[in-house]
């Protein structure tokens, strides 16, 4: 199962539980602004992400769709993450996104029918 990046902020707030933000922010070795807009539901960076992963404890693969197969070799999942920019509408956000997920299906369903 994928975590979205609003769970993360709620792990990463619930971390922090009732510590200043600044103070919480050193620990994790990431911005006060930062934290506050991760705990928002806000993407960060992919360094700011490993930091706060390491913080929480948490495996980034949970959040990034991967999972562990039986054979213990990394298998992804697309997971897909629009930053807000006003450059790509919302529509097309939505549509890229069923097109990403879609080719991930089609192709899960090729490797289970050559696998077989």
């Amino acid at each position: 199962m994928t975590l979205t990046i609003e769970e993360f902020g709620r792990l990463v707030a619930a971390k922090r539980g009732t510590r200043g933000v600044r103070a919480a922010a050193m620990d994790a070795n990431v911005s006060p602004a930062t934290l506050s807009r991760v705990e928002n539901g806000h993407m960060p960076d992919l360094k700011t992400f490993a930091a706060l992963c390491k913080w929480i404890e948490r495996d980034p693969r949970e959040f990034l769709g991967m999972e562990i197969s039986d054979d213990a070799t990394p298998r992804p999942n697309a997971v897909v993450h629009f930053k807000k920019k006003k450059t790509v509408q919302a529509e097309t956000a939505k549509a890229l996104g069923e097109l990403i997920l879609a080719a991930q299906k089609a192709l899960r369903a090729r490797e289970e029918l050559v696998g077989r």
